[in-house]
């Protein structure tokens, strides 16, 4: 709260206009401790009243996008500043706030970070897999993690490189609990590769979409729980069910869903190692072993142990 403070001080000193820092510190605690405001929500409610008391236009406050500096990935890590960031859309996630117009991952050779481009901000959409600059960006840190905000002071630049994303791979070994709705036979967009949502997709509407499979899975070791992507090629392999024999089976039922109820009675409460890029809270699988039932059965024995204590 006090670097949030120190930092709308100081743009406000670069204008001439000395704000004493208390009473910054006392409508920012104010806004997050006693009204439940976000961060970020809370910092620009604080620089517009103070804009508005000192009759000062938005746009000498905001800093012009050339003047926000370029940050890695990595470096996205203190509450509030202002960046510009070069990153490769990695994921889009789906979406049905009506205030926020496209959430998911950007990622550079340094790592991925969430990203939120609120629909106030009235920012073209951007598309799964290409390269972008985004300038004037602000950090923001819910929860312990950063994530960064695109809102009206931002830009988006369509670049010419093909960025290499940098992850952390890990691997997890559990039993299959859950496969979440969103998985199953799916379509996407021809024009930018989004799920489908009611045979829409949120940026081109309504469109004549391509057929994919993906499964969504949750895997639990006893411990932990880990969620899991797991693309076409792999749901085929493990399942047994193909695009093709999925498009049959929908086609026969007249529902999408048997697809992914065949899915469920074919994989959940059976054990796998999954492998793969871990991006925030999910491992994007590339490799996927079903354990042995020797080896399922080790492993229930080690979960009833640690229950047992």
């Amino acid at each position: 709260m006090k670097e949030i403070s120190q930092e709308i001080n100081a743009k406000f000193s670069e204008l001439g206009v000395e704000i004493p820092l208390e009473d910054i510190e006392e409508r920012l605690d104010k806004m997050v401790n006693k009204f439940k405001v976000p961060k970020e929500e809370a910092r620009r409610s604080v620089v517009n009243y103070f804009l508005k008391e000192y009759n000062i236009p938005r746009n000498n406050f905001y800093t012009g996008p050339s003047k926000s500096p370029l940050k890695k990935v990595s470096e996205l890590n203190v509450d509030g500043k202002w960046v510009n960031v070069k990153g490769k859309v990695v994921q889009l996630w789906e979406n049905a706030h009506e205030s926020i117009s496209q959430v998911g991952l950007i990622g550079d050779e340094t790592g991925a970070i969430k990203f939120t481009k609120w629909e106030s901000a009235e920012l073209p959409d951007i598309e799964e897999g290409k390269s972008y600059l985004f300038k004037n960006v602000v950090i923001n840190e819910w929860n312990g993690k950063f994530q960064v905000n695109l809102n009206k002071s931002s830009s988006i630049e369509d670049i010419d490189e093909d960025l290499e994303v940098g992850t952390s791979t890990a691997t997890f070994t559990g039993a299959m609990v859950d496969i979440q709705s969103g998985s199953g036979l799916i379509k996407r967009c021809p024009e930018c590769n989004r799920a489908l949502t009611k045979g829409a997709c949120m940026e081109h509407g309504k469109v004549d979409g391509i057929y994919d499979l993906r499964i969504k899975a949750v895997l639990d070791d006893g411990e932990t729980t880990q969620d899991a992507i797991i693309k076409r090629d792999l749901a085929e392999e493990i399942t047994g069910i193909t695009l093709e024999s999925a498009i049959s089976l929908a086609a026969d039922a007249l529902d999408q869903g048997v697809v992914l109820e065949e899915m469920k009675k074919t994989l959940v409460g059976k054990y796998y190692t999954v492998s793969g890029s871990r991006i925030e809270r999910y491992l994007l699988v590339d490799s996927i072993d079903e354990m042995s039932v020797l080896d399922q059965a080790k492993l229930d024995e080690l979960i009833d142990a640690a229950e047992v204590v």
